[in-house]
């Protein structure tokens, strides 16, 4: 901002210039005060300027005038931590998704756009972040990759990068600094918290599972928020802790109604120091539920009172990651970000208005969200050759008869556990079997470093046929393929290779369903509603396997984090997540 726009704003909080919009007839949400009372709010170029009984005074010939008709004013909705890029949807097309929703702010370390791209190639995204009517407030990842052993990505996060971005004005902190980098005390990471501290920006913390002395440990690094806990004991361990805690419930880790118990019956005095993400989201359940609205009436139908759940979904998070200066409530100085609701109990949202335009009014979506022309960097294509079946087999003597494999079970989209499993040999071939609930498993480097490929076994999952891949897969987005057949993981694959990245279910030899992700390989243009019709067709062709998981494709993309328990998968090999360290599935040959 220069001196002559400040000089402006200060004369429009004098009335002195007219404001754009005034909004009349409402009833503030004061999430300051906890109060509701009778309020109208007048906006100047994306500021709000007054916030009072009358603003008549601010009224000029060109000023639009909104009448909210006894609605309730509540201020846009931030989410704590989301990996838009996991949505699949471009930020435009997930603006378009999420603000008509109320969500006008989001944190994010978009990583997995760096993971393809780098940090230049986030130029691109964040020019594209200025066109549209959502906020994003980003912290550059405390390192990448996250994977222990460190797996293969575009660009690798450093503690350079650090000393150069945490002292820029545009950088809010450092983004998911995962326990086991602190644990091990890793020089980069160390660097990396010690350049926030210097700069007096928030750490972000992902402590899964962490209690007592493992906690304590973590919380020396300087750690500020964390949005990682799998229960309610967890939850209040860490806010009791002094961490702030944000409940998570994305589209396959639903734990809101389990820890909003902390809240409900362990100390309701922490509900202030708590608040909302959704961490990982497909469009369909956007559509189909909201976003940080309908966390906003899960927590209400949980017993939290309404202003309580508005507060956990703005003014909370705003002070977690030190925006309140900027967003989080209604109030002169803050930006032009207000929801009108039809009531605090119900929270259904009638018209949103999010960097002082109106995108939504009376239920109608006022903005076109038009992508922007995509630079060639951008699109780039999968660094991997052809590939064929036999790329997939997993040989051992030809003399055996049976191995004894260790298979990654998973129990639920964010735990995985161990599971010893004996397999039949063909012809010195390790066979997956529909009857023991085994699959074959292979991750492969995709951005031509390399050329690492990786083998393993996953259960689970009661696929009877066919093979699912995809190349949207944290923290790597590296090619990730299951399968019975290593004929169809091999088409699964190259039909990836072929059209730049995507997700896609095969069976005997035939493309089932393909959802083609042209940006770097993990997002797409296409619209909401499209995608989500896409993400249905590739969820029933997954059903078609034999596959019930409540969402195969998230499930499988999942399988290179390192930071889930207990076992994961990487272009570097099977890895044990609570060593740290590769291990071999094949166990013993008979």
């Amino acid at each position: 901002m220069t001196i002559q726009q400040l000089g402006e704003y200060i004369d429009a909080g004098a009335a002195q210039v007219p404001a754009d919009i005034v909004i009349k007839n409402g009833i503030l949400v004061n999430v300051n005060t906890s109060e509701y009372y009778p309020a109208e709010v007048a906006i100047y170029q994306r500021k709000i300027v007054a916030v009072d009984k009358d603003v008549t005074d601010y009224i000029g010939a060109q000023t639009q005038i909104l009448d909210a008709q006894g609605q309730y004013l509540v201020p846009g909705l931030i989410d704590g931590h989301i990996h838009v890029e996991c949505s699949k949807l471009s930020m435009t097309r997930f603006a378009q998704a999420v603000v008509p929703h109320g969500t006008t702010s989001i944190i994010s370390g978009l990583d997995e756009y760096i993971s393809v791209v780098g940090l230049e190639g986030l130029k691109e995204i964040f020019e594209e972040i200025d066109q549209i009517p959502l906020k994003v407030f980003w912290g550059l990842p405390y390192k990448t990759p996250y994977t222990m052993p460190q797996s293969t990505i575009a660009y690798n996060v450093t503690a350079a990068d650090h000393a150069k971005y945490q002292a820029q004005a545009d950088c809010y902190g450092v983004w998911e600094t995962v326990r086991e980098a602190v644990q091990i005390k890793d020089p980069d990471t160390l660097k990396a918290l010690l350049a926030a501290q210097k700069n007096h920006k928030p750490i972000f913390g992902c402590s899964p599972m962490a209690h007592g002395k493992d906690l304590n440990q973590y919380l020396m690094s300087g750690v500020h928020v964390d949005h990682e806990s799998y229960d309610h004991e967890e939850f209040l361990e860490k806010a009791r802790k002094g961490l702030h805690v944000v409940l998570r419930e994305s589209s396959v880790t639903k734990f809101l109604k389990e820890n909003i118990k902390a809240v409900t019956q362990d100390a309701p005095g922490m509900a202030r120091h708590t608040s909302f993400c959704t961490d990982d989201v497909n469009a369909h359940d956007i559509l189909e539920q909201g976003h940080l609205d309908h966390l906003v009436k899960l927590a209400i139908q949980a017993g939290v009172s309404a202003m309580t759940a508005i507060q956990m979904a703005t003014l909370n998070n705003a002070e977690a990651y030190q925006i309140d200066d900027q967003v989080g409530s209604i109030a002169p100085g803050k930006e032009a970000d207000i929801l009108l609701v039809d009531r605090p109990e119900t929270f259904n949202i009638q018209s949103v208005i999010s960097k002082g335009q109106v995108v939504l009014h009376n239920h109608e979506v006022l903005e076109e969200f038009t992508p922007p022309q995509r630079s060639a960097k951008l699109q780039g294509t999968l660094k991997l050759s052809p590939v064929q079946a036999a790329d997939f087999a997993v040989k051992v003597d030809s003399s055996a008869q049976t191995a004894q494999v260790r298979t990654i079970k998973s129990v639920g989209p964010f735990v995985r556990k161990q599971r010893d499993v004996s397999l039949p040999v063909n012809n010195g071939v390790i066979q997956p079997s529909a009857q023991e609930d085994v699959a074959l498993v292979s991750v492969l480097e995709r951005y031509g470093i390399n050329h690492k490929q990786a083998h393993g076994f996953i259960s689970g999952w009661s696929l009877q046929k066919g093979a699912i891949a995809t190349t949207v897969a944290p923290d790597d987005n590296n090619l990730v393929v299951a399968g019975m057949q290593t004929a169809d993981m091999a088409l699964a694959v190259n039909t990836l290779i072929e059209c730049g990245g995507g997700q896609v279910v095969v069976a005997d030899g035939q493309v089932l369903a393909l959802l083609k992700l042209p940006l770097g390989g993990i997002t797409t243009d296409l619209t909401p509603q499209d995608l989500a019709q896409k993400e249905l067709e590739l969820k029933k062709a997954a059903e078609q396997l034999g596959c019930h998981l409540p969402d195969p494709l998230f499930y499988l993309s999942f399988l290179p984090i390192t930071a889930i328990p207990d076992l994961a998968i990487t272009d570097g090999g099977n890895v044990d997540s609570t060593k740290l360290k590769y291990f071999d599935p094949l166990l013993t040959v008979e």
